[in-house]
């Protein structure tokens, strides 16, 4: 096969690339005009308030939330990151055991999987025994010392 055939194989297939790349832009384009064109523009005080679910906007933007939000949501993301991750292998383990490497390749894969498994199990760890899974923090009261002055 003559090498001009396979370049211009090549280029055939970043000449699709950019005209999709092209027709998503038009597409876009095409969208936001025509939804210039049929809106309906009659701004009012109510239409420009900022909106909180349904509820008029009480107190200022800059207030403080709770830790735990940011907490519990990082702790899911690690854990949708892990499934993210593990879940690929899952299918094609078997695969892996029979390819080309044999069962070399798959206890290879095996222990790279439950080293990270085991990474993130003691992150999981760490944060409950910190307690920064639990939802309602309970406050630990010190009791004050019993007195030593005797009543009489």
């Amino acid at each position: 096969m003559p090498s001009f055939v396979a370049e211009n194989h090549e280029l055939m297939q970043y000449a699709a690339a950019f005209g999709l790349l092209v027709l998503a832009v038009l597409v876009v384009a095409a969208m936001l005009g025509l939804s210039r064109l049929v809106q309906n523009r009659q701004p009012n005080p109510d239409k420009l308030k900022t909106y909180e679910c349904g509820e008029d906007p009480f107190g200022s933007g800059w207030m403080r939330f709770n830790i735990r939000f940011y907490m519990v949501a990082l702790v899911f993301v690690l854990f949708d990151v892990e499934l993210a991750l593990v879940f690929p292998v899952a299918p094609i383990f078997r695969e892996l055991t029979q390819g080309p490497g044999g069962f070399h390749t798959g206890l290879v894969v095996f222990g790279e999987l439950f080293f990270f498994v085991a990474v993130l199990f003691l992150g999981l760890v760490y944060v409950w025994r910190k307690g920064d899974l639990g939802w309602a923090r309970t406050l630990k009261l010190e009791t004050p010392p019993p007195s030593d002055s005797k009543q009489g």
